[in-house]
């Protein structure tokens, strides 16, 4: 049974704009395949690590993986636009911030 929170609600829409994003730069005619690929593996494993416990990695390091693709991927946008990047970038660095409890905000991580 899976309980639904609001860190996991972040995690997911963090994980699913981080997939969204490496299929647009798949189909984007100057954009960075390998960027793209790398990007859509790590966040669907990062997204599948929320729900499966048979993943090798922690969620964590899935996240913190997926933040420094997407890290990469702002750096070397292409012709891409960078607003979705950047939203999944605030939305999983926000997770990771409330995951390790480095902020503890009653109601979502409490």
């Amino acid at each position: 049974m899976i309980t639904l929170s609001w860190l996991l609600l972040i995690a997911l829409a963090g994980g699913v704009l981080a997939i969204v994003d490496g299929i647009w730069r798949l189909r984007a005619r100057g954009g960075s395949t390998v960027i793209g690929i790398i990007e859509i593996i790590v966040a669907g494993l990062f997204v599948l690590s929320l729900f499966l416990t048979g993943i090798p990695f922690g969620s964590l390091v899935l996240g913190i993986a997926t933040l420094v693709v997407l890290v990469v991927a702002l750096i070397m946008r292409g012709r891409l636009g960078m607003t979705l990047t950047i939203i999944a970038l605030v939305l999983v660095a926000i997770w990771i911030v409330l995951e390790n409890r480095w902020l503890v905000i009653p109601g979502i991580n409490s």
